[in-house]
């Protein structure tokens, strides 16, 4: 891997970690406005398990988007620019 390929993965990399933590961002609101609604429609059979697992959502959507995205910037970015 030369230093052109190194760099277009480290700019993969960042943008990819930048649109995984968007992606995260919009997932966890999404998640969190359905939580409101329950609460505001007084559903405590629904509310219950969905308070459990949120936490584990949580960290779930965050390994998924936050680290994944960037593994992929890079090696988009390393190959893209890669030598054929």
């Amino acid at each position: 891997m030369d230093l052109t390929s190194l760099k277009a993965g480290l700019i993969g990399a960042l943008f990819g970690f930048v649109l995984g933590y968007l992606d995260y961002k919009i997932v966890i609101g999404i998640i969190q406005k359905r939580l409101k609604q329950v609460e505001e429609a007084e559903q405590a059979d629904n509310l219950d398990g969905f308070e459990k697992h949120l936490g584990r959502m949580r960290l779930v959507v965050l390994v998924m988007t936050v680290a994944a995205f960037p593994v992929i910037g890079f090696l988009a970015g390393v190959f893209l620019v890669a030598p054929q």
